[in-house]
This record gives C-alpha cells, sequence and structure tokens, in this order.
C-alpha cells in the first residue's frame, strides 16, 4: 500500500527537500506552497518523475484555516488517506522585541505555530480512524533555546515542541506518532534572507552572520543539510520508529548540546 504525505511548505527549502526525499521512496505526496505557477508545476513533475508515487498539488494559505482544512480534504479525495503529515511551512523576521512590527508577529505565529495545530486537527480523526499516521512537525533548535531579534520565530517554534508533545499523548494509542524535528542553520532561501536582516540589526557583514553568528553556534562548523532532514523524516514514518513519539529531535551540528 502506498502511503500519502502532505508537506506544507514545500516549493523550496526544506520542505522541498523532505518532499525529494518522500518521492525518491514512492510515497504519493500533495506538496504546497507559494511561488511562480509554471515553477510550481515544474517541481511537481519532477518530483513525480522521481519515484513511483503521485504528487499533486494545493496553494492552500498556511494563515488560512478553510484552505488548510480544504488541504487536507483534497488530499483524502485525491489520495484516499492522509497518512503523513510534515508541517513544515514556516517564515521569519528579526528585529528587536521593541521595534517589532506587528503584522509580522501574527504572521509568523500564524504561519508557523498555528498553521500546524489547523492541520493536525483536520488530518488526525481519519489517522485514528484507520490506526495508522506520522504526524512531523519541522521546529527548529529555536524550539529548545533562543536568539535575540527572533522572538516571534523563538515562540513559535517553542509552541511547536510543546503541541508535538500534547498531541503525542492524545494519539498515543491510535497507532500515530508525533514527532519535531528541530533543524540548527540550513542554508536555504530563508536563512539567506535571515543572514542579511540580522547583519543589518547587528550592524555587521553577511559573512560574519555566517560565521561568527549561525555556524558558531553549530560545534560542527557546518550547515544542516536538506537531504539529511529528509532521511530523518522518511525514517519517522517507518516502523522502525512506531516507538517514537512525542519527541524532539535536533539535528543541529551538536548547538543545543552546549
Amino acid at each position: 500500500m502506498t502511503r500519502t504525505a502532505i508537506i506544507t511548505g514545500s516549493t523550496s527549502g526544506i520542505g522541498l527537500g523532505i518532499a525529494e526525499a518522500f518521492a525518491a521512496e514512492g510515497y504519493n505526496i500533495m506538496i504546497n506552497g507559494f511561488g511562480d505557477a509554471d515553477e510550481i508545476e515544474e517541481t511537481r513533475a519532477r518530483l513525480e518523475e522521481m519515484g513511483e508515487g503521485e504528487v499533486g498539488y494545493h496553494g492552500a494559505d498556511m494563515t488560512k484555516p478553510g484552505e488548510i482544512e480544504h488541504l487536507v480534504k483534497q488530499t483524502e479525495a485525491r489520495f484516499g488517506a492522509v497518512d503523513i503529515v510534515v508541517n513544515n511551512a514556516g517564515i521569519q523576521f528579526v528585529g528587536p522585541v521593541e521595534e517589532f512590527p506587528v503584522e509580522k508577529w501574527d504572521a509568523i505565529i500564524a504561519i508557523n505555530m498555528s498553521s500546524a495545530f489547523h492541520t493536525i486537527r483536520a488530518a488526525l480523526p481519519g489517522m485514528k480512524e484507520r490506526g495508522f499516521g506520522r504526524i512531523i512537525n519541522i521546529a527548529s533548535a529555536h524550539g529548545l533555546v533562543a536568539s535575540p531579534f527572533k522572538s516571534a520565530y523563538v515562540t513559535a517554534k517553542h509552541g511547536i515542541v510543546g503541541l508535538t508533545k500534547t498531541v503525542a499523548l492524545e494519539a498515543a494509542e491510535h497507532g500515530v506518532t508525533v514527532n519535531a524535528v528541530c533543524p540548527g542553520y540550513v542554508l536555504t532561501p530563508l536563512v539567506e534572507g535571515q543572514v542579511a536582516d540580522t547583519a543589518k540589526a547587528r550592524g555587521i557583514t553577511e559573512e560574519e552572520v555566517k560565521n561568527d553568528v549561525m555556524l558558531k553556534a553549530q560545534p560542527t562548523k557546518e550547515f544542516v543539510t536538506v537531504e539529511q532532514l529528509g532521511a530523518l523524516c522518511v525514517f519517522l514514518t517507518t516502523e522502525a520508529a512506531a516507538s517514537m513519539t512525542g519527541t524532539a529531535l535536533p539535528v543541529d551540528g551538536g548547538w543545543v548540546a552546549q
């Protein structure tokens, strides 16, 4: 039986890397995210060619609960079930808390945290009914520790870790596992933008941000790769990971070990 995964925020960055990992393993996938329509279709077709599963696209705005519910229902209608949800959609903004734009706070909380609640709320009943489900929330090392100038992001990612633990306990007797993956710095388009914002906030160069701020936090002195994250997410869907639930798994080059 071919399993079906929804991966939010999967038209670029970490989400796309996770989608590539699932596609290569033959899963059916519903990708989601913003971008140029032609580029998204090229991505969808390329993913479908990578394995034996089918790949669809849904453009749900992850700030809107109704569209998130439609994403889940449309995936169930097309593929018969939603077996796996990877809550990855996220945005970032860097700035001092007293100057932090209220609209940026609201957007980050909505997309990085509340969207995961809405996706889980819609998908979990079917998982419980079938006695199988895998929910993977892409949190962050910032779900475990804090950094300055990232009040909304750190708050949202700490919330994701708490949500993971709560839903894991509620779903534990129904064959559904819920885990959070906590990446360190991955050089995605989101992080590239963060480099520029952090350089401005701290009054240093972008190269100094990479070497003296980001990689300083990671003892390996290397960025995490999307391939590493994709492989871990695929593993969490397997029988070998059936007893792993309610965990926050750092993939951070040793950052939170310090």
